[in-house]
């Protein structure tokens, strides 16, 4: 018998790395904070607060990379890992901001 493990497949990134790839085609960033936390500041993209993370994973099919942030990293974090690891998204590229969006204010 055979036992499988399963590995999260995401990379953490920082701000600038975020700024320059999110420009490519096929590229979404998704804000896993909640609504009122994104409009109060964000640093674009679609927001999918974490607990609905799960249940919106098919809004995601289409594109080929996907970047994860929050205010700090941690909800992200979360988020990166499932999205790693979900076999809908096999095959896409996933990034996390380490340290958050925090990092973006001035």
């Amino acid at each position: 018998m055979s036992i499988e493990t399963k590995v999260s497949h995401f990379q953490d990134i920082n701000l600038n790395t975020l700024r320059l790839l999110r420009q490519d085609l096929g590229t979404i960033v998704i804000d896993v904070r909640e609504v009122w936390e994104f409009d109060e500041f964000n640093v674009g993209g679609v927001n999918i607060p974490l607990g609905e993370v799960h249940n919106r994973v098919g809004e995601l099919t289409d594109f080929t990379t996907i970047f994860v942030v929050c205010a700090n990293g941690s909800r992200s974090k979360v988020a990166a890992h499932f999205y790693g690891r979900t076999s809908t998204l096999a095959g896409k590229t996933v990034y996390h901001l380490k340290g958050g969006i925090l990092e973006a204010e001035d």
